[in-house]
Parts: structure tokens; sequence; C-alpha cells
């Protein structure tokens, strides 16, 4: 369809404006509305932004570079059910007209072009979990429902049912937005859910999960409810993940991945892919948990309800969710990214370890069989641990010529300098749990 008939179209269906979307660094959406009958401007030149207001540009406060740009990807217009009269565009970031290297969509698009230069298509499924809150008067954050309290929470029918309201306007809205839902469940903590829809190549399903939150975020406001996520926001129950299925078919259409005669049900390629993410583990650490609190998650702890899966071993293993890399059915279960991430630099570092994986031939440890928390609690001896904290993430990022070079020096650049100030930050912080332990301890 010409743009034309494209504005002809949405202006029926009683459309005036267009939500000009893109993600900062930090993976946070951002945008402005604009008018519909300008979408041949906002679709060549982009919707104007000021370049250094925006986390992690690097643009600066004068010239040609200092504006950014959002260039409307056209296929990604769709109107929004929770903003009537609104569509929805996704944007790529553009300066001086030419792609900015900093924006971590067009990151993941390098990294999917090198892919279609093999004849390849990544394609990623995502398991969103996240928490519903509510904040006390006192400025206190708590699970919203105060009924959710069973020991163990997971597929807690009695919570759905609470909770139905929200729960069904997720579902329409999604639905009406092209999203093919396949299922809703309560997860394993208090006040957490997941909601699962099918995969997709590698830019729709991060752009699809940046619509996903936008929706969440919109419909739990409407219900008095605060839709998080924050990776561990209880220090007694599990945290949340987003969990990367991951396959890739060549040009003929099969998966590059997997053999179904192997004992793993993967092929060469895809043991070598999985040793790829095993050997950039500690700097995609950087990327995928990219939060002081998402170490708090990736600790080796009990859980008050639940049950832990807290993926800590850099190890891989047929349907063992005790492990950082889940085998299953020939595919590939990323468990290392929390909800905390950018989607786009998420999957972009995740490809880039992979192929390095692929490209030399790098072979993975042997496939574990056991349950490693089991093993820890024995005494045993472990597979070597992910980063304890985001300092030590951060720096493994910041020592890892391969995936810098891959993802390019200016975006690792801006990131790594951001990561390094916030945990600097934290780092500066006096808790209650430090006042409580030492203020007359000595």
């Amino acid at each position: 369809m010409s743009i034309a008939s494209i504005i002809e179209s949405l202006t029926a269906q009683g459309i005036h404006s267009v939500l000009t979307q893109f993600c900062d660094i930090h993976g946070v959406a951002k945008g402005k509305l604009v008018p519909l009958r300008y979408l041949q401007e906002w679709v060549e030149v982009g919707a104007g932004f000021a370049g250094p207001s925006i986390a992690g540009t690097g643009l600066g406060r004068h010239g040609k570079r200092s504006e950014y740009y959002g260039r409307v990807q056209i296929e990604s217009l769709r109107p929004l059910p929770f903003m009537p009269g609104v569509a929805h565009a996704v944007c790529d970031g553009f300066a001086g007209g030419e792609p900015l290297s900093t924006c971590s969509r067009q990151l993941l698009k390098r990294q999917t072009k090198r892919l279609a230069e093999r004849g390849w298509t990544l394609w990623v499924g995502i398991e969103p979990e996240f928490f519903l809150l509510k904040q006390a008067e006192s400025g206190q954050w708590l699970g919203a429902d105060r009924h959710d309290h069973l020991g163990k929470p997971s597929y807690d029918l009695k919570a759905i049912h609470r909770n139905s309201g929200f729960l069904e306007d997720m579902r329409a809205s999604l639905t009406e937005l092209g999203f093919d839902l396949q299922q809703m469940d309560h997860e394993d903590a208090h006040d957490q859910y997941e909601i699962n829809y099918r995969f997709d190549d590698a830019l729709a399903a991060a752009d699809r999960y940046m619509l996903f939150k936008m929706t969440a975020h919109a419909v739990a406001q409407k219900h008095g409810l605060t839709f998080s996520c924050m990776p561990k926001p209880f220090a007694s129950a599990p945290g949340s993940g987003l969990h990367f299925h991951l396959s890739i078919t060549d040009a003929q259409g099969a998966a590059l991945l997997a053999d179904a005669a192997d004992p793993l049900q993967l092929s060469g390629s895809g043991y070598q892919f999985v040793a790829g993410l095993l050997h950039h583990a500690d700097a995609l650490s950087a990327l995928c948990a990219p939060t002081v609190n998402s170490y708090k998650r990736l600790a080796v702890s009990n859980s008050a309800s639940g049950t832990t899966w807290s993926p800590v071993w850099k190890a891989f293993g047929d349907n063992n969710r005790t492990c950082l890399v889940r085998t299953v059915a020939g595919r590939v279960e990323w468990r290392l990214p929390d909800p905390s991430c950018n989607v786009y630099a998420a999957i972009a570092g995740t490809l880039a370890a992979g192929l390095d994986g692929i490209d030399k031939a790098l072979l993975p440890p042997m496939a574990c069989h056991e349950d490693l928390y089991e093993l820890q609690s024995r005494g045993a001896v472990l597979p070597a641990r992910l980063p304890s904290d985001l300092g030590a993430a951060v720096d493994a990022l910041a020592a890892d010529g391969v995936l810098i070079a891959d993802l390019g020096e200016a975006f690792c650049s801006e990131f790594i300098g951001l990561k390094k100030q916030e945990w600097d930050e934290y780092s500066l912080q006096v808790s209650a749990w430090e006042m409580r332990r030492y203020a007359d301890a000595f």
C-alpha cells in the first residue's frame, strides 16, 4: 500500500495520531505523538528528538548530529486498543541522515544482516515473566494481591480468578494487536505471572516484546496495578526471567541447530552455538542481566515460595532448568536474560556469541544430566558461575573484544559507561541491612 492509502485506511478507522516509539539504551520505551497526516515525513525523515535527552545516544548538544530522528517502520503501524485514535509505530534511530550506531534496534538489524548473508534466519520465542505490584502510601512496594500467599503459588487458579480483569484485558488487547497467545499462568512467586505467545524472527520478536510491555503497563494502570519488570522485587521469592527460545533455519527452511538423531537433538552447529553462549556468558550477563537487582535473581538461594530455577552455573543440559542453557527438542533455551534488559541488545549479543561459537567451531563442556542445586547442597564440584554482581559483569563485557567488535564500539562504550556509573552509585549506598548489622556491633 502507498503511504496515502495507509493514511486513508487508518483515518477511516478513526486514527488521527501516530505514537512514534523507540527505546533508549536501557530498553525503556520512548517516543511522541505526531499527526497521522504527515506520515510521509515520519517515514522518510523521522520524528525529531533532542539527542542528548535520550540515554545512551552519545549525541552532542549542537550540530547536525545533535538531533535523534525516529524513522517509522511502516509495516509496524497498528491501532492501539488502549489509546483510541492512536496507531503505534516502531522507529529506527537515525542521526545526520545515517543509521545511529548507538540505536539498539539498528544493532540487532546489523546482527540479523550477518545471518541473512548466510541465508539463515534466527527465530526467537520470548517468555515474559513479571510482577503485579502496588505502592503503599508509605512508598513501600507491595504485591498487588494481598490474598496471594500460598506456599507453592505456581499455577494458582484462585489468584487467576482474582486478577481475571487484568488478564482478560491483556488477552483482548494483545489479540487485537496480532499476538498469537499460547498461555497465561501464575508463576513461582507471589504476584508473579507469565504470558506466552508465538515465536517470531529476531527483530519482530524484539519489537513485539516492546509492544507487550507497553500494553501491560497501560492495562495494569487501568486496574490500579503496576506492571513490574524488576527481576527480583522480593528477597524471599523467585525472580523473573525473560528466557529466549532460539532456533536458526537455513535458506531452505531446515533447522540448522537441530539433529533428531542426536541424543540431545542438537546438530554440530547447535553444539557450537551453545559453546559460544557459554564462552561469552560473563560478558553477556551485562547485556542480558543489566541491573544491580538482576544479580539478586542470579544467586544461589532458597525460596520461601515457589521453586528456585536461577541459572547461575555456566552449563547446558537436555531439559535441565538448573543450567544456563537448556536444550529442548533441537532448540536452545537461553535462560540468562531478565525483563530489565534492552531486548534488542540482549538478542544481538546472544546471536553474536552463538555465531562466534559456530565460526570458531567451539566445543561445549559435557552436557549436565543432574540437578545442579542438589549437587551444590552435597558439596560437589560445580561448573563455573556467572558474575555475582553488575560490576563484574560490566568488566567482563569491557574485556570481551569479540563481542565489542561485533556489536560496535560506539554502543558498547555508551552501555559500559552508563552501567559502570550505575554500579558505582549503588556501591555508595548504605542499606538498612548494613545499619542493622554494623551500627552498634563493634
